[in-house]
Formats: structure tokens, sequence, C-alpha cells
């Protein structure tokens, strides 16, 4: 069973940046889709970014797209979330997610029941 552990979350600024890391472990830990949802507070779960194995693949929703960056080293089977120019709105639980059986495309890597492994999250505060 793959295990996934999130970490680098924090209380921030807005306008300020920050990292997330996604450690995987397990017997299979190189999974072929990784990616990172949110929860904010009292709402659904959200896609935020999605990358396939080799890294040349990536997908982001809009709200994000041009702040964060996704990134992946399957040497160390991390995943990684660099977030800047931080908003109040960013403001969520983030989640570490992956998948062994998925076609990378916008559509499927933004579903969030296309992904069999999930973390515990992480919790990132943005204050104005």
């Amino acid at each position: 069973q793959v295990q996934l552990e999130e970490s680098g979350g924090g209380l921030v600024q807005a306008g300020a940046s920050l990292r997330l890391s996604c450690a995987a472990s397990g017997p299979t830990p190189s999974l072929y889709a990784m990616a990172w949802f949110r929860q904010p507070p009292g709402k659904e779960r959200e896609f935020v970014a999605a990358i396939s194995w080799s890294g040349g693949m990536t997908n982001y929703a809009n709200s994000v797209k041009g702040r964060f960056t996704i990134s992946r080293d399957n040497a160390k089977n991390e995943v990684y979330l660099q977030m800047s120019s931080l908003k109040p709105e960013d403001t969520a639980a983030y989640f570490c997610v992956g998948d062994n059986d998925i076609v990378f495309s916008p559509e499927t890597t933004e579903r969030v029941d296309e992904y069999a492994y999930w973390g515990r999250g992480t919790q990132v505060t943005v204050s104005t």
C-alpha cells in the first residue's frame, strides 16, 4: 500500500511563498500521476495541479496558473508544490494524491475520484 505524507504547510502573509512536499513510501512508491488537491474551509475539494511520471506533462487549475509550480523527484519519490504570490483564497488543507492507473489529460487529472492514494493533508493559511 502506497503511503503519501505532506509537509511544508503553515501560516504566511499574502504575497509570500511556500513550498509543499509530499513523500511517497511503500512497495511501489513511484506513482505515475501525482497531483495536489485542496479543500478550503467549508468547501469541496478542488484540483490544484498534476504532473506525469516524467514531469513532461503538467496541468494546473486556472486559479493557480502562473503562481504555483508542481515538480517531482522520482529518485526521492517526492512531489513538490511551489506556491508564490499567495492569496487569502489559497487558504486550505492541501492534499497530495497519486495513482498508477490514469491516462494523463486535463479532464482525468482534475477528477477527485481518479486517484487511489491520498495523503492526510497539510494546512496552508494565508493572512491579509
